[in-house]
């Protein structure tokens, strides 16, 4: 009995494209009680392989979670495996605003401890008292209220490319730290202001809507389907759509376009894009954006040192990559001290809702480039020191030092000793000390501020 995939992806690629059949992207969920969630797995792999179907699908006690695609003929056939089922029978499934035949290339079912990793312990408050749900027009005409509160529900990098133009983005890597992130900053308007919700398809909002109102917020909303089928609605009924640029999904697409706005920036050089990609190397695979520019001149890598990686022998790379140390390095989203532009024109952390909507006057936007970290801080001297991983540093340049606690502190360098001698440049590989009128911390990156 064949309950795994026995093709690579590259063979499923050749069969899909001599098979010549338009594919289907989509995705859905469904909360339910499951007492056996691994027969239920099995069950699903044996009735959709047949089907051609691929796609990741989590399933776990409390239900299921998938993004899969099928064969455009199979697509009532799969409806009728999933609807054997009483808590699927009539479930929305959420078809993707683009296509692409190779969105998927293999079929993974995994049972898991929960559809989505929210951190939540569900005993401990009823996850059936959710939200209201509202359709594209009604999420629109709440937006234009002054007592609304609209609330990004996913990570950093996927707001980054596209999403509602009022709502709060919280700069999390992962769903579960955005959660008591917005408990807190909202904490003063549990009963003066309307929180509404939005994510991809609908999951997140779907928890963390019965969440919030545990946690004493009286007025919330969620965006019924998510963003993919708020952008259906738009189409079909003719809405402005107030969702700008582009969708992150989590397949081979890594987005669907929206709207034609390019709200995000080259992670590289700051050029207008909103192309996510992996770096090549085997090693790494950093998510991040990069324009075509910088994809042909760092050869689809993220640094430097990832080019020089891909160029070593096979057995060289594997080599380097081995252990746990660099492992972990592996799959990290949008977040790296290689990239040499991050996208700063927004902020993605504290909220007032206080503020006024429209009119909001931003501060001009400081030119900088990445210079290095930090590394150590001589409390009782008040300095600190730094290794230089890009450009050069001189005495009267002006430099910021940025952090998530040191907050952005600017200042001139009068005075710096380099590898312990005094010196009046130093450049990449560096080690540099000067010093502060602050404590520095080893998250802090630097940067010379270009006039």
């Amino acid at each position: 009995m064949q309950l795994y995939n026995t093709l690579s992806a590259e063979e499923r690629a050749i069969m899909i494209d001599d098979a010549g059949k338009q594919r289907l992207t989509l995705s859905f969920y469904a909360y339910a009680q499951l007492q056996n969630p691994t027969q239920f797995r099995n069950e699903l792999f044996l009735a959709w392989n047949p089907l051609d179907v691929l796609g990741r699908i989590y399933v776990a006690n409390e239900g299921i979670n998938a993004q899969l695609s099928l064969p455009a003929d199979h697509f009532y056939a799969f409806k009728d495996t999933i609807e054997k089922y009483d808590f699927m029978k009539g479930i929305r499934l959420n078809i993707a605003v683009e296509h692409d035949d190779h969105s998927f290339l293999k079929l993974t079912i995994k049972v898991r401890d929960k559809i989505v990793a929210d951190g939540l312990e569900d005993e401990t408050f009823d996850v059936t008292n959710i939200g209201i749900h509202l359709k594209a027009k009604e999420f629109n005409d709440l937006l234009e209220d002054p007592n609304t509160i609209v609330v990004d529900m996913r990570n950093h990098y996927e707001s980054e490319i596209g999403h509602f133009t009022s709502a709060i983005k919280p700069d999390v890597d992962t769903f579960r730290e955005s959660l008591p992130i917005i408990e807190e900053q909202l904490s003063e308007h549990k009963q003066d202001k309307k929180l509404l919700m939005y994510c991809t398809g609908g999951i997140r909002c779907e928890k963390a809507s019965a969440y919030f109102k545990h946690k004493g917020f009286e007025n919330v909303y969620q965006l019924e389907g998510g963003i993919i089928e708020y952008t259906r609605q738009v189409k079909a009924e003719g809405l402005e759509s107030k969702f700008i640029g582009k969708n992150f999904v989590f397949d081979h697409r890594l987005g669907e376009r929206i709207t034609d706005d390019i709200v995000s920036q080259c992670h590289q050089c700051g050029e207008p894009c909103d192309v996510h990609t992996n770096c090549v190397n085997e090693g790494c695979h950093l998510l991040f954006i990069q324009c075509e520019k910088c994809k042909t001149a760092m050869e689809n890598c993220c640094s430097a040192e990832c080019v020089s990686i891909i160029h070593l022998p096979e057995d060289e790379q594997k080599a380097v990559r081995r252990g746990v140390i660099n492992g972990n390095k592996i799959f990290k989203k949008g977040k790296s001290d290689v990239l040499t532009f991050k996208n700063n024109s927004e902020s993605h952390s504290v909220f007032n809702a206080n503020e006024p909507k429209k009119d909001i006057i931003k501060e001009p936007k400081i030119k900088k480039s990445y210079v290095g970290k930090a590394i150590h801080f001589f409390p009782k001297a008040s300095i600190g020191q730094f290794l230089i991983e890009e450009n050069e540093i001189k005495i009267g340049d002006k430099i910021l030092i940025k952090g998530s606690t040191t907050g952005e502190q600017q200042m001139v360098i009068d005075e710096m000793f380099v590898d312990e001698i005094t010196s009046e440049k130093a450049v990449s590989g560096d080690h540099i000390t000067f010093k502060l009128p602050f404590r520095i911390r080893l998250s802090d990156k630097l940067y010379k501020i270009v006039n």
